[in-house]
């Protein structure tokens, strides 16, 4: 399916590895121009490359520290021609309530929550400004809508964002730009075996059990990246032109079992 995205730009953050990277490789596919920011200077640069000459795009690669407000504001800066932003970037650590710490969950949010908010602020200033609309997608997750325990910095973090892409998107189509979210489940990417070893250390005491928590997931697995990106993709494109304000679960129908 052509999705019609050939010429558009897009800002990718979190674009070093996991699902971001797979979203700049699947932006790419539709001839789309990229701007990859992450704090791996040498991963990003090294997709870039790859991509530009696979694909024959233009692709930028931007190192930024998201949980920083200059950072943030050079790379809207750099992005100001941006049609599409996929804000993605994150890293909350699993724990329950007694286990993650002031300091270590407003480290978190920072980057996860404010980072995603920080940015959309200064990218849809300019898509309204500009005038010929634009896309904001916040890949978000579905622990929002679940409500772990022992992920609760992640759980909370989510659903503020959950709130906050409806929201937004509820409203902003009367300036031309579509706002919406995606909320996976587990993706097959090093973040879920690293909380996956956290859950694991909490409930069994040994880290090394993570795989027994792996094979629970429905159909047996998590999500590839890709999976991921491929909807990513769709909803930028015009032929999800009538979306806004909602939020796409794709876990294999996990929220759904209760």
């Amino acid at each position: 399916m052509d999705l019609n995205l050939r010429g558009k730009t897009v800002l990718i953050t979190g674009a070093s590895k996991g699902i971001g990277a797979a979203a700049a490789e699947a932006f790419a596919e539709e001839g789309c121009d990229l701007i990859l920011a992450a704090r791996n200077a040498a991963a990003l640069e090294a997709l870039a490359a790859g991509l530009s000459r696979a694909h024959n795009i233009r692709a930028l690669s931007h190192p930024a520290d998201l949980r920083q407000g200059e950072d943030i504001a050079r790379l809207a800066e750099a992005a100001a021609d941006v049609d599409i932003l996929v804000n993605n970037a994150g890293d909350v650590p699993g724990g329950s309530l007694e286990r993650v710490d002031e300091e270590t969950w407003r480290h978190a949010w920072e980057l996860k929550v404010f980072g995603y908010i920080n940015l959309t602020r200064l990218i849809y200033a300019r898509m309204k400004a500009r005038g010929r609309g634009g896309v904001i997608i916040n890949d978000i997750g579905a622990a929002g809508e679940r409500f772990d325990a022992n992920y609760i910095a992640g759980a909370a973090g989510n659903a503020a964002l959950m709130t906050f892409t409806r929201a937004l998107g509820g409203r902003s189509v009367d300036d031309g730009i579509r706002v919406v979210g995606i909320n996976p489940g587990p993706v097959e990417t090093d973040r879920i075996v690293t909380l996956m070893k956290t859950r694991a250390a909490a409930q069994f005491g040994d880290e090394s059990r993570y795989g027994e928590l792996m094979a629970r997931f429905p159909l047996g697995r998590a999500a590839k990246p890709r999976e991921i990106a491929d909807l990513m993709a769709f909803l930028a494109s015009d032929r999800s032109a009538y979306t806004s304000g909602v939020v796409f679960t794709v876990d294999a129908g996990a929220s759904a079992r209760g």
